[in-house]
């Protein structure tokens, strides 16, 4: 869960730091005071599309950080863990700054982590429900992720095991489209692969040849200056009066000191040992100079050969064995079009094989989500019933795709997406003797508010995520729809903490915590402040709720009764 969070430089907020608790709390205040800031600041802290416009005018970058209790979520700990970030006592730190120049920087426990990481992190433990949401419910498109999502572990597996065997699937149709494009481009395609295997053929390459000739090169060039130092060093330990002649003289000494003092004797073996050592070196130096020599015909045949092989490297490869392994693909591709015909019956029965396998998956998935879609269905009209649509009929309808990867085999076309063959719609009935029509054509802005509530109550337990936030899921109803949508948002939060932006009183008295949000000037400059409401002052403000404009001594006894009766529905 959310256990604190800070908002810095962000918006129209200077400075915030809010705590959070267990259960639900409610966000209220007049339109535009920044409730929906404060949402925006979590959406970015975990991982949402960020923007300059964030920064607060006249500050160099907006600062977000808010700390988690990971507690009750294995799965964030052990994705941190893979990733080598350590949690201790069960708590991480998620941080996100943003600069009037657009640059973000991201954080958990203070490494520096890439946003990819941190919205997979923070998309774990945050799940953010705002108007947007109700917007895709209305899209068919995404009614299979839901699904998905409400089916549990066993889809999840099917579909695991499914999308291995389409990648299979997809490559070999790829493979096959190729050789089955017609004999000119066939034919186009086997003139060019012959010119590059004989191009990279008559360059005769060998394996690190291009280091070899690399080496070999800057030592012809550097030859003169590699005699000379050579030449030095030489001179420096042969001949009388040089290194090797002192060191000579030093065995000799210490050879007489061992016969007075017998331990010199380990000393004379070690100068003995340096001595035969430098002694061979000499000679190896010596060797050396004398069989230097600089062949400027030698160099230029080395950088012409570099030149042929840099050549190749452009069009085949950055190494010479990365162009020979490119030869050796080219090759392979001949032959295969060399003999176009055994490849594609080839593929074509690996087709076949591999189609009845990927068929067989689809078809565990279809009875899996028709199985979840009774199921879903069923428990959609048990929560719409608690919000007052009783009458109200789901159907989850599970269709055939016509759209995709498409296989003809046996006079039969077997038709595969990513996903499997399925096509889901949600279908609604929200009144007795109305006939099942899609979701976006039969319900209101009102209904559309109490199923995403509902989907919500029902996918809560499938999330695994720690807090979740309703940004005004509330629009569009009132009354005793109201009551029952604050009901089922506690409801909700029983099993988890839920953060709720709310205009309903009803909502507002059902919050074991309240927040109010407002604006104040201060100088020049406005300001959003949080106070936690407690009291009368909770009292006042879901009774300015309840009247709009002006707090009358009917609306706080009104918004007395709201309280008292929340009280009782909780103990309940």
């Amino acid at each position: 869960m959310l256990e604190e969070l800070s908002i810095k430089n962000f918006a129209i907020i200077d400075e915030l730091t809010i705590p959070f608790d267990t259960g639900l709390t409610v966000l209220t205040g007049e339109t535009g005071a920044g409730k929906s800031i404060i949402i925006d600041a979590i959406g970015l802290l975990i991982g949402g599309r960020g923007s300059v416009e964030y920064v607060r005018h006249g500050r160099e970058r907006a600062e977000i950080e808010g700390l988690f209790d990971v507690s009750s979520s294995v799965a964030v700990r052990q994705k941190l863990m893979g990733i080598g970030i350590e949690v201790e006592e069960n708590m991480i730190v998620l941080r996100r700054h943003i600069t009037d120049k657009g640059k973000s920087v991201c954080r958990i426990n203070g490494k520096l982590v890439t946003l990819a990481i941190l919205r997979e992190v923070g998309h774990a433990l945050v799940d953010i429900h705002g108007q947007h949401e109700h917007q895709d419910l209305m899209q068919p498109d995404k009614h299979l992720p839901i699904l998905d999502r409400f089916a549990g572990e066993e889809l999840q597996e099917a579909l695991s095991d499914y999308k291995k065997r389409y990648q299979s699937f997809a490559k070999l149709m790829t493979d096959l489209q190729k050789y089955k494009e017609n004999d000119q481009e066939a034919t186009s395609r086997l003139d060019f692969i012959r010119f590059q295997l004989e191009e990279i053929e008559q360059a005769r390459l060998t394996p690190g040849e291009d280091e070899e000739l690399e080496k070999e090169k800057h030592i012809l060039v550097h030859s003169q200056k590699l005699f000379k130092e050579l030449s030095h060093a030489y001179e420096s330990l042969y001949g009388e009066g040089r290194t090797l002649d002192w060191a000579g003289q030093a065995m000799a000494h210490t050879e007489e000191a061992a016969f007075i003092d017998e331990d010199v004797q380990n000393l004379t073996e070690t100068i003995h040992s340096a001595y035969y050592m430098l002694e061979e070196a000499t000679f190896l130096l010596r060797d050396k100079v004398e069989s230097l020599s600089f062949n400027e015909g030698r160099l230029q045949e080395v950088e012409e050969r570099l030149d042929e092989i840099k050549k190749l490297k452009r069009k085949y490869g950055q190494t010479v064995i990365e162009i020979l392994e490119f030869a050796a693909d080219m090759e392979e591709e001949m032959e295969s079009l060399i003999h176009k015909d055994e490849t594609i019956a080839q593929l074509e029965s690996q087709l076949e094989s591999v189609v009845l396998d990927l068929q067989a998956d689809a078809a565990t998935l279809t009875d899996l989500r028709r199985q979840a879609g009774e199921k879903l269905a069923s428990a959609v009209e048990m929560e719409l019933k608690d919000l007052y649509m009783n009458k109200a009929v789901m159907k989850v309808e599970v269709t055939a795709i016509n759209q995709g990867t498409t296989f003809a085999a046996e006079q039969k076309s077997y038709v595969f997406n990513e996903n499997g063959q399925d096509k889901v719609e949600f279908q609604l009935s929200a009144n007795a003797g109305e006939p099942l029509k899609p979701l976006s054509k039969v319900a209101s802005g009102g209904e559309i508010s109490r199923i995403m509530l509902a989907l919500k109550a029902i996918l809560s337990d499938f999330q695994n995520v720690t807090s979740l936030i309703f940004d005004e899921v509330d629009t569009g109803v009132s009354g005793r729809v109201a009551q029952a949508i604050a009901e089922k948002i506690y409801k909700v939060a029983k099993g988890s903490q839920v953060l709720c932006i709310s205009h309903l009183p009803q909502v507002a008295a059902m919050a074991d915590q309240h927040l109010y949000i407002e604006k104040k000037e201060k100088g020049e400059r406005v300001l959003t402040n949080v106070t936690m409401l407690k009291d009368d002052k909770r009292t006042d403000e879901i009774a300015r709720m309840i009247s709009g404009v002006e707090v009358t001594d009917l609306t706080k006894e009104n918004a007395k009764e709201l309280l008292e009766m929340a009280v009782k529905i909780k103990s309940n």
